[in-house]
Parts: C-alpha cells; sequence; structure tokens
C-alpha cells in the first residue's frame, strides 16, 4: 500500500466521517445524489465527481478487478458516473472493459478513454484496442493525452465523432508547462471538453485555462485535485482548522474538492481512489455548503502558509 494511501486512511479515521455503512444506507444515498453540471456543447449533463481510475486499472493484473467494481459501485450509489482512464496494457484493459460491462454498472458510467501515442496509424490502432477491450463500440469521451501529436490526431477524433464512435472529444493537459500549448490549440479549435489539473494547491488554472473554456462554451474535466497524493503527505500533521465547519467540510480532501467545486467554470472533478470509502468521502464533498470568495481566499492563504 503507498505511503499517500495510508495517510488519507488515518485522515478518515481521525475524522467524523459516517461509517462506509451508514453511506451506504438508502437514507443517506437518497440525499446524496450528486449535483450535476451541463455539457455546454449540448446541454447534457454530468454529475460533478467522478473517478480518475487508472491507478486501479494499473493494478488489476496483480490485485483483479474487485477494487475496482467496488469504488464504481459505490460512486454510482451516489449517482455519479464519471469514469475516466487510458490503455494500459490488454490483461488490465479488458479487467477494465469486464468490469464497466457488470449488469448494474454498464448503462450508469460515462466512460472516457485517451489517445498517447506517435502517429496517425497508431492512434488508430490504439482506439480499435481500447474499443475491443472496453467492449464498447462508443466511447462517451474520447481525448488527446497531455496534447501528444495532437495536430495529428485532432482530425481523426474529429472523425470518430461524426461517425459516432464517440460522442464527445477533447484533449488533456496535467501539467502548468502545456497551459500555453493548450490555450494556442484552444485559440483554433473547440473541442467539446478539456482536462486540467486544478487543486487548492495548484491553482494556475483558474487564472485563464478556466475562463477561456468557459467563455469558449467548454465542458472542463479537473485531475489531480489531491496533486496524485503528494497533497496528504504534506497535510500528514496538520489539523483541519474549526472554521471548515462554516462550509461543511470535514476532511482534507473535501478542502480541496470544496476549493473546486466552487469554480463554476468547471463540470466534473476526477478523484483517483481504489477505496470505497474514500469514494463517498469525495462524493459528500459536493453536498453541503459551498466556500464562498472570501472563504476561498482564506483557504489560499492557510495552504500558502504551510
Amino acid at each position: 500500500m503507498s505511503g499517500w494511501f495510508t495517510t488519507r486512511r488515518n485522515f478518515l479515521r481521525s475524522s467524523s466521517l459516517l461509517s462506509v455503512a451508514a453511506l451506504q444506507s438508502p437514507l443517506t444515498l437518497a440525499q446524496s445524489a450528486l449535483p450535476t453540471r451541463s455539457i455546454p456543447s449540448t446541454g447534457e449533463t454530468l454529475p460533478v465527481i467522478g473517478l480518475g481510475s487508472s491507478k486501479v486499472v494499473a493494478s488489476i493484473t496483480e490485485r483483479g478487478t474487485d477494487a475496482l467494481a467496488a469504488v464504481l459501485r459505490m460512486l454510482v450509489s451516489h449517482g455519479g458516473s464519471v469514469v475516466d482512464t487510458w490503455p494500459r496494457n490488454p490483461a488490465n484493459d479488458q479487467g477494465f472493459g469486464s468490469v464497466i460491462n457488470l449488469p448494474d454498472l454498464r448503462d450508469r458510467l460515462f466512460v472516457t478513454s485517451k489517445i498517447d501515442q506517435i502517429g496517425r496509424a497508431a492512434g488508430i490502432a490504439q482506439f480499435e484496442a481500447t474499443r475491443r477491450n472496453y467492449g464498447r463500440d462508443t466511447l462517451d469521451l474520447v481525448q488527446i493525452f497531455s496534447l501528444t501529436d495532437v495536430n495529428t490526431h485532432w482530425p481523426t477524433l474529429r472523425q470518430w465523432k461524426d461517425e459516432g464512435l464517440a460522442r464527445y472529444i477533447g484533449v488533456t493537459v496535467a501539467e502548468e508547462n502545456l497551459y500555453e500549448p493548450l490555450q494556442a490549440f484552444l485559440s483554433r479549435e473547440t473541442p467539446d471538453f478539456i482536462q486540467v489539473n486544478y487543486s487548492i494547491t495548484e491553482r494556475t488554472a483558474e487564472e485563464r485555462i478556466l475562463p477561456m473554456a468557459q467563455d469558449l462554451g467548454i465542458a472542463v474535466i479537473i485531475n489531480r485535485p489531491f496533486m496524485n497524493g503528494a497533497y496528504f503527505s504534506r497535510l500528514e500533521t496538520q489539523q483541519l482548522p474549526s472554521w471548515t465547519t462554516d462550509f461543511d467540510c470535514e476532511s482534507w480532501a473535501q478542502f480541496s474538492l470544496k476549493y473546486i467545486l466552487a469554480n463554476q467554470a468547471l463540470t466534473c472533478v476526477l478523484t483517483e481512489t481504489g477505496n470505497p470509502a474514500h469514494m463517498a468521502e469525495n462524493a459528500l464533498a459536493a453536498h453541503g455548503r459551498t466556500p464562498d470568495e472570501a472563504t476561498r481566499a482564506r483557504m489560499r492563504s492557510f495552504i500558502d502558509s504551510i
């Protein structure tokens, strides 16, 4: 078990969150259907919390599919649907496909994937393998990972959308040095989605990228809300401030998520976990009071002081 996972588990032990059993009770679930936001290009709505599944999918060959199935069921039980990943290897991808096609999950998920190859032929081959391994003729969203060979792949993605092989298309970045190339891409193309890193600790996207996407009518998926786990390690010795109760925040995970969700430019936040209790905790961050601008400034100051 990785260090960040253990650290977050300890945070949960010391928090006032409900037990997993309580989180799964009918009453709790009835009260906690995730809020949704619209995809600007169509008006279709998506729940604001999703699963960034790359780590749990990457462990399938070693640990099996039970963890993925459990965390997806927890997401769906809270009204979530977005599951984001990208091709790893045939064994992991086939395992992923077997889970997302389970009878209780198949029609309840918004499934995305990515192209990360150089060259048109390689991108097409990767996409065909993904469709085959995921057991889906049509993917909900196909993205170009980290703008990899974007000028080559973008016409192909448009073709897949025209042919009904992808419902939506987009591009992703997860690091600040790709923001300028992303802005340049958005100055000449209008994808349905972009994906970008954004959190209480990585806030640069809120300066230009998020406003630009909002102005252009582009849906935004957020990655790295916890800096791939580094966020929890950074806060390991810190107590959650008492004033976070003013916006119904019960954990450090919810601290970052509530900060992110207060920004109306985004559509969905991907939270990466293989633990159903963490998935429930993340989903609950979308409920209750939202920090106002003054509170968000206080949150920034607090994080910057650590």
